[in-house]
């Protein structure tokens, strides 16, 4: 059975149960069981965190989904669109026992070439990075915390 460690996130209602020995999680956004891994842990927190703090509408959560870069298929964690439909921040998840490197930060820099997003959060559930991207500026502007979602659009 997976142990839920206490992430660097306020606590939510989380609906878990065991199936043939694994540990499995409601995702509220896919509307399905998952597997509960230390990575979905991460990700199901920062679904709650986008929904129940920064007002973010269930329908414009995206979660693994597949992009197309250099001839490559590669899987998001978690994508936010406006309500137009225009994807506005990233979220990249790692297991809480995975160092946020540069090699992350690549990673996220890929999808948001495919994505175009205004803003990028990465996270291992214990350390949190946000950046937002401006077109003018010459690197991403580093933020203490996302702004509420109202804030984006």
């Amino acid at each position: 059975m997976f142990v839920c460690l206490k992430l660097n996130f306020k606590t939510y209602n989380f609906t878990i149960k065991e199936e043939e020995g694994n540990a499995l999680i409601f995702d509220i956004i896919r509307k399905k069981y998952v597997r509960l891994t230390p990575e979905e842990w991460v990700r199901q927190h920062f679904i709650h965190y986008l929904n129940q703090d920064l007002g973010v509408p269930n329908g414009l959560i995206s979660v693994e989904r597949s992009i197309r870069y250099n001839g490559k298929t590669k899987r998001f964690d978690i994508c936010v669109s406006d309500s137009n439909g225009k994807m506005t921040l990233l979220v990249e998840c790692k297991a809480p026992q995975v160092k946020l490197t540069k090699d992350t930060l690549m990673q996220a820099g890929i999808y948001q070439k495919v994505l175009n997003v205004n803003f990028i959060a990465i996270s291992n559930g214990i350390q949190h990075l946000f950046m937002k991207l401006e077109k003018e500026a010459t690197a991403p502007l580093q933020l203490s915390e996302l702004p509420h979602f109202r804030e984006w659009i």
